[in-house]
């Protein structure tokens, strides 16, 4: 019978399952304390309630597992979605309560099943610089994303993933859900991403990998909860701070490797290197299988692979013909290393001077008491001066924004400093990882209504 969808991933999850001993472990719930093993998980899948033509999955948790597993078997496209996980509940109640969620939450979503047969797995963008996209892949897009991720960074399944990041972004997609289902490497999931609940996986597991965020490895250093049975550390969705790289290196014996990829095409480029990076703009070098290159035009980086997706929802050309321009910036040295030189459009353009956010952000995370910030661009009442840095931050307790800015000034080229300050509780990484420039900038903006701004390149007349 001919498959449809993503059936084949899910032969080949059935030939993994397969080829495991019916006592070897697969998941791990450090909430309710289960193991699952490979046959456990393959016969539960089987059991599953047959699937619509959509699955719309969320979560962090079992439940996530299953959807997916569902949707594999049954030929329903697959449209992961951010959401707070679920409490554990017993398998009966998983299921009913699994079916009756996919049921209204795939109501928003029926023009996907009108989708071609080969698309199986529709991703959505963080949105971070714009208005989020539907990305669509195919089976076997899905399937180089996992091989390229695997062989370049040695996954290895006596160090099994752990889980502290949502399965349903792009990035915990393809490190945690696709090694585990199509190649065998064991899951852990973790109960919260806690430092207490590292913690209990490091003491009960002699060896493991854990992708996260920077804000991750940030609270869990500061915590300090890491050692050396965190024998493969990556870091991705937002820029790792060469700090914080080093830091904990000295202090916990890891090496955290910087990973970059998108929604578009996967992973696109890694560092492999056993040392901290000596320049916080290496991205590192191009993942197994991908092939990179910049625009002579544009500056900007391209990628080609078998892993680079059908295209977007609604068609553009950043996404066609099997390339996927980045909005990013980059130049490649002749050692094959990626540097990565800022986005479009994102420069503050201050007195002739474009200034990247992101390295102002970064000499900003390196300051004494400064939990997150994000950096952004306004214009200037100065036709002269065009726009305007604004800085906002998320401090520890006892640091207080004066004494900030005076470190600031100290650490911050004349030409960097921000002209205007902000502080707020609220500011802080998404599930993703991210802070939306766009999102603050429009906060800001609309928190300081009053005289009007000249925009840049007119008289106000």
């Amino acid at each position: 019978m001919e498959q449809r969808r993503c059936q084949s991933l899910y032969s080949q999850w059935r030939s993994v399952a397969r080829g495991h001993r019916a006592e070897d472990f697969a998941l791990e719930d450090t909430r309710s304390g289960r193991r699952w093993t490979f046959r456990e998980l393959a016969d539960w899948a089987e059991s599953l309630p047959p699937a619509g033509e959509v699955t719309v999955a969320g979560g962090r948790g079992l439940a996530f597992i299953g959807q997916v597993l569902r949707a594999w078997r049954d030929g329903s496209v697959l449209v992961p979605v951010e959401e707070e996980e679920a409490r554990t509940r017993t398998q009966a109640e998983e299921n009913e309560k699994e079916k009756s969620a996919q049921d209204q939450q795939a109501a928003g979503f029926e023009e996907l099943a009108a989708l071609p047969a080969a698309i199986g797995h529709v991703k959505t963008t963080s949105g971070s610089t714009g208005a989020p996209r539907r990305v669509l892949m195919t089976a076997d897009q899905l399937m180089a994303d996992a091989w390229s991720i695997l062989r370049t960074m040695g996954l290895r399944a006596d160090w099994p993933n752990v889980a502290a990041i949502s399965l349903a972004h792009s990035y915990g997609f393809s490190n945690l859900v696709l090694p585990l289902l199509l190649y065998g490497i064991p899951l852990i999931l973790m109960e919260s991403p806690l430092p207490d609940a590292l913690r209990q996986v490091l003491a009960r597991h002699p060896a493991v990998t854990v992708p996260a965020v920077p804000a991750l490895w940030r609270a869990w250093h500061a915590a300090g909860a890491l050692n050396r049975r965190v024998k493969l550390a990556i870091s991705a969705g937002a820029p790792l701070t060469l700090d914080l790289e080093r830091a904990v290196f000295e202090s916990a014996g890891v090496k955290i490797h910087n990973f970059y990829g998108s929604s578009e095409c996967g992973g696109i480029a890694y560092d492999r290197t056993i040392v901290p990076r000596a320049d916080s703009r290496e991205a590192g070098t191009a993942m197994d299988g991908v092939r990179l290159s910049v625009n002579t035009d544009s500056g900007v980086l391209e990628v080609r692979g078998d892993s680079v997706a059908e295209g977007y929802a609604v068609p553009d050309p950043a996404l066609a013909d099997h390339v996927f321009t980045t909005p990013d910036l980059a130049y490649i040295t002749a050692d094959g290393i990626v540097l990565l030189l800022g986005r479009t459009g994102e420069s503050i353009l201050v007195a002739g001077r474009k200034i990247a956010p992101a390295l102002v952000e970064e000499r900003l995370l390196a300051l004494s008491g400064v939990r997150h910030c994000v950096v952004f661009g306004v214009p200037s009442a100065d036709a002269a001066r065009v726009e305007e840095i604004v800085a906002g931050v998320r401090l520890e307790a006892g640091v207080d924004l004066p004494s900030l800015r005076a470190a600031a000034a100290r650490a911050l080229p004349g030409g960097w400093q921000p002209r205007h300050w902000f502080e707020n509780g609220a500011l802080r990484p998404d599930a993703r990882g991210k802070i939306s420039r766009a999102a603050w900038r429009a906060w800001w903006l609309e928190e300081k209504k009053g005289p009007p701004i000249i925009p840049a390149g007119r008289d106000g007349g």
